[in-house]
């Protein structure tokens, strides 16, 4: 088989319903019982929702059970260059027979009835999960909580919600408590819960879905905390103190996740080398990466080329930081966005750190922001911007006049999968 077989089969899944995104159960639970309840079979579940740091904080939890000698399924989205890359069996990505055979089923048990593509999708990556032998499953929410595809686990073994921000408002609500609501919509009942760093109003919402759910709560700065401290990173709760390395997943926004990676491991009673994994061997592409091959870095040689798919308020707030943290060196940014996010709100704490914007259109996507309006956004921040054709043709107009400079290709993961196709 080629990989154009689950292509061909995901194509055809794109045409089941009209809407890409279309928030309900209903559907997915008829197409589970279709399949005889794959998820019913699961390995312990750890489901983990939030608006930023599901993905890093997965990474850093498989990491460590990984490091503890534990097998582990895991389900993430969206993908980046190939979507094998959402789901992991038992640690490997999984193969193009594999995928083809679970999409095929799932696409025949549906019975061309209305589905969207995340939903059916979700349904293939849950039979998968339940054919295979693992020590756990990670599921990664992919849009709120409440209503997402992944909400069909009656018995977690713990849940997780990461930091809630605004982002999605035409899905999930235009205020802060409404999104923190649909990301508690994981929290079940007697289940655990680790909460991540929050604003006040999103976790009065969880707290108060917690009581009602009978779901006991382990809050950030009340139930375990995280800090830095002479460049270790510092946890401890009411168990004590460990002491670990800083996380290889660059920012003190990860210290924040690795925080709650570290609260599931140490409720899950994993041992120090989990601790140590989870912080040393976590891999998670396009959140500042430091790209080392491929034809960009061979057009640009001496430059400094960093890729992020981080794309809302919250995200360019971390990657501020990130750069604030980085040597000094000016930093020219090449960015494109969709024109469903908060580009203001993105640019905005980027425009002290970097020294140039260059705008590009997302090549093949329909909802990308024109590279005229990203720099136009750029502009209303006081970010010197400009545009460009592709990235390819930014990064040549950077690097003739600066070949050492710091290149930061960011705003979408899009964006990010283009850039990680090419340069494969």
């Amino acid at each position: 088989m080629t990989a154009k077989t689950s292509d061909a089969i995901l194509d055809r899944m794109m045409a089941l319903h009209p809407k890409i995104i279309d928030l309900t159960l209903d559907r997915v639970w008829r197409l589970l019982a279709a399949l005889d309840n794959p998820q019913l079979k699961l390995p312990p579940v750890i489901h983990i929702a939030g608006t930023n740091g599901k993905g890093s904080t997965q990474a850093m939890i498989r990491a460590g059970l990984e490091g503890a000698g534990r097998s582990v399924h895991a389900y993430t989205s969206p993908h980046l260059a190939r979507f094998h890359e959402r789901i992991r069996l038992a640690g490997e990505l999984i193969s193009e027979p594999e995928l083809t055979a679970v999409l095929d089923e799932c696409y025949a048990a549906n019975g061309g009835e209305n589905i969207t593509y995340f939903e059916i999708t979700t349904c293939a990556a849950l039979l998968a999960f339940a054919r295979a032998k693992a020590d756990f499953t990670l599921l990664e929410v992919g849009l709120g909580g409440r209503l997402d595809a992944t909400n069909v686990i009656e018995n977690p073994a713990v849940t997780v919600i990461t930091p809630v921000s605004i982002d999605h408002e035409q899905f999930l609500g235009d205020t802060l408590g409404k999104i923190a609501a649909e990301k508690a919509g994981i929290i079940k009942p007697g289940v655990p819960c680790i909460v991540g760093p929050q604003q006040d109003e999103a976790l009065e919402v969880i707290e108060y879905t917690a009581a009602r759910m009978g779901a006991p709560l382990l809050v950030h700065g009340q139930h375990w905390h995280v800090q830095e401290e002479n460049g270790r990173l510092i946890y401890q709760d009411e168990t004590g103190l460990r002491d670990v390395p800083l996380p290889n997943l660059l920012g003190a926004h990860q210290i924040q996740n690795a925080g709650a990676a570290l609260a599931v491991l140490r409720h899950l009673n994993m041992g120090d080398d989990a601790y140590e994994a989870a912080v040393t061997k976590a891999e998670w592409p396009a959140r500042m990466q430091r790209m080392k091959s491929g034809p960009l870095v061979d057009q640009a040689p001496q430059a400094e080329i960093w890729l992020d798919g981080g794309h809302n308020a919250a995200a360019g707030i971390a990657l501020a930081d990130v750069l604030t943290n980085l040597p000094q060196k000016p930093t020219h940014m090449i960015c494109g966005m969709l024109n469903t996010k908060d580009v203001t709100g993105y640019l905005a704490p980027l425009a002290e750190k970097a020294t140039s914007l260059t705008a590009v259109s997302i090549p093949g996507e329909t909802a990308t922001l024109s590279a005229e309006e990203t720099a136009a956004a750029a502009a209303r921040v006081n970010l010197p911007a400009s545009t460009a054709d592709s990235v390819a043709d930014a990064l040549k107009v950077i690097t003739d006049t600066d070949p050492q400079a710091r290149v930061l290709i960011c705003g979408s993961l899009y964006l990010a999968g283009k850039i990680l196709q090419e340069n494969a």
